[in-house]
């Protein structure tokens, strides 16, 4: 039996609205900048874009799912068991994918979009990728319909896990109690997962459940030593909206074209964002790397100030 299962994300939507209203309104009364319209009005479009895309894209990807599913090797069907058991392990596949999203530039092409902008609200949260069916990042879930979960329940579960993402990218909340830190993402961890200071660079991949984080080694907790910066390492600079969707596409197939023989051009793909074949870019490992010698060597944190607005 099948069932006709709701999008998550869609029936958020009208909550999704309310909240960043509310959000801009609190932030005025507390007179913060936290929202600057045109940044605004990009996050929102790419989130238009990203549905479209997204309603445009899942038949091939249901396709895909059910085809690898008719080899699953048990068949859990709709049972209740499965649904909190498929939401746990759907996390973990994103906490891969996430991972990946972040050190293969294949797949940070679609996933920077999520990055571009400088501020962190909850308007960001809707800053979404047109683009992941270009990537192979949609291997990760199927192992899970193999194994014997509905591609439906499973795309339920990840529609709740992006709900849930929704409201950890604020300012506007602290830290939360320590038990609910420990084990779920929140605002102060997913901050850090936005910022490019050097000591946060590539941390907190967690969707619902910090502690796969915390088990993986890729865990860095919020600190008052230094003020958050957000964005990507090499600023977007525009609020063109098709620069914003596909401006790390156009900059990987250049590099494609004039790198040297058939390796360079793959490594380009599949190397972490900022490779290059003679080294003279920088990646989040050089970056922290040479953050690192610089703290050893003042045996002090450092405090990054100033706030740069993106340019037109």
């Amino acid at each position: 039996m099948e069932l006709n299962l709701p999008n998550p994300t869609e029936w958020a939507i009208p909550a999704f609205i309310v909240l960043i209203l509310a959000e801009i309104a609190l932030f005025r009364v507390r007179n913060r900048r936290a929202y600057e319209a045109r940044d605004t009005l990009t996050s929102l479009l790419l989130g238009l874009g990203s549905t479209v895309a997204g309603a445009l894209t899942a038949g091939i990807m249901f396709a895909i799912a059910m085809w690898v599913y008719q080899y699953r090797i048990f068949d859990f069907g709709f049972v209740w068991w499965a649904w909190p058991l498929a939401f746990v392990l759907d996390d973990f596949a994103y906490y891969i994918k996430h991972r990946l999203g972040h050190r293969m530039r294949w797949m940070w092409a679609a996933h920077v979009i999520h990055h571009s902008s400088q501020h962190y609200n909850l308007s960001t949260a809707l800053r979404q990728t047109w683009t992941n069916i270009l990537t192979p990042g949609f291997v990760i879930a199927l192992p899970l319909f193999l194994l014997g979960f509905h591609p439906l329940l499973v795309a339920f579960c990840g529609g709740l896990n992006l709900v849930y993402q929704f409201w950890i990218h604020t300012e506007a909340i602290g830290k939360m109690p320590r038990w609910f830190e420990a084990v779920m993402n929140t605002p102060s961890h997913h901050r850090v997962h936005h910022a490019t200071n050097p000591r946060y660079l590539d941390s907190n991949y967690a969707g619902v459940f910090i502690i796969w984080d915390k088990m993986f080694g890729t865990f860095v907790p919020e600190t008052d030593e230094e003020e958050i910066r957000y964005g990507i390492v090499k600023q977007l600079g525009s609020f063109n909206l098709l620069w914003a969707a596909f401006h790390e596409w156009v900059g990987i197939a250049r590099d494609m074209w004039n790198a040297p023989g058939l390796k360079n051009k793959w490594n380009y793909l599949v190397q972490p964002p900022g490779w290059s074949h003679d080294g003279s870019r920088d990646t989040s490992d050089t970056i922290k790397a040479r953050w690192r010698d610089k703290m050893m060597q003042e045996n002090r944190p450092t405090r990054e100030t100033g706030f740069a607005e993106p340019a037109e």
